[in-house]
């Protein structure tokens, strides 16, 4: 089986080496070219034109930015041409609404379509222990599943295409929520000249506490963002779209409205492309003449 994998950035590149790894042939494409070239390194093709990668492929696997990069790569005329008989798998995060006409259009071309969005960082990736999260048509998943085991162990069906994208964008709210809550506890503590070990101890040992706040400590004590798991500038497209389907369920969304303003503060502090943990400056901003310190 031949794979294709479109979208080589923090993501679609440890995909398409595990697909590799795990004996799938693969083709890489990516709209930055230099992007994809390393992929030549762990023999994977590299197509300089989407059509290239789409017709050499029986799936096709998208990790775009996107939905407008989505539609300009995959229903590009030259590409949509050689859609029938392909399986689209769409893993990316996008709106459900989105999805479903993503769905609708693939499915006209002639191909098959079911999302997959998944969760997780580099490292999950490059172990195959994403989470993935399936909306499909029934035996979709089932047809798939030797490829979707060889990125996560245990891909779960959710419903129909669009639910799994909406419960992809509930999760992702969750990131920044817990974040940007821990980077003003932080600020807090800090200011406040209270010792950070006796903050942990306390918050370890409580309900309150999530591994992420952990895993995040050590780049918001540094202030050092850089490798990031996963860009700001992507967390404020995701958060954006769970603020809009909020929007169209008719929940209140006071609680949400705050993020996007943190995160577009941040990437206005030329902090777009760093992890996202970087909303730590905007809601802690550096002060002159003082020092941090972990009290």
């Amino acid at each position: 089986m031949k794979i294709a994998v479109f979208g080589t950035g923090l993501l679609g590149r440890p995909i398409a080496e595990r697909l590799a790894a795990a004996g799938f042939e693969v083709i890489a494409y990516n709209r930055t070219q230099a992007k994809a070239e390393p992929l030549r390194e762990a023999g994977i093709a590299v197509a300089q034109h989407p059509w290239e990668a789409a017709s050499a492929a029986e799936c096709l696997i998208l990790m775009l930015a996107d939905y407008g990069a989505i539609r300009n790569v995959i229903l590009d005329d030259a590409v949509r041409k050689v859609l029938r008989g392909r399986t689209v798998i769409q893993m990316a995060t996008i709106g459900p609404d989105d999805s479903r006409a993503l769905a609708a259009e693939v499915r006209e071309a002639g191909g098959d379509y079911f999302e997959c969005p998944v969760l997780g960082s580099v490292a999950e990736a490059q172990a195959g222990k994403l989470l993935l999260m399936v909306g499909s048509e029934e035996g979709q998943l089932d047809r798939w599943q030797q490829v979707l085991t060889a990125l996560g162990p245990e891909p779960r069906l959710i419903g129909q295409v669009g639910q799994a994208a909406a419960l992809k964008l509930a999760l992702n709210h969750l990131i920044a929520a817990e974040t940007a809550a821990f980077a003003l506890s932080l600020g807090i503590v800090m200011r406040e000249s209270i010792r950070v070990d006796d903050f942990l101890a306390i918050l370890r040992n409580s309900a309150l506490y999530a591994p992420t706040f952990d895993k995040k400590l050590p780049r918001l004590l540094d202030r050092n963002y850089t490798n990031p798991n996963f860009s700001t500038r992507h967390l404020l497209k995701d958060v954006n779209l769970c603020l809009a389907e909020a929007d169209r369920l008719g929940l209140r969304t006071e609680s949400l409205r705050g993020l996007p303003i943190l995160l577009a503060r941040t990437i206005e502090l030329g902090l777009a492309e760093a992890d996202y943990s970087a909303l730590y400056e905007a809601v802690n901003p550096r002060r002159i003449g003082a020092t941090d310190t972990a009290g």
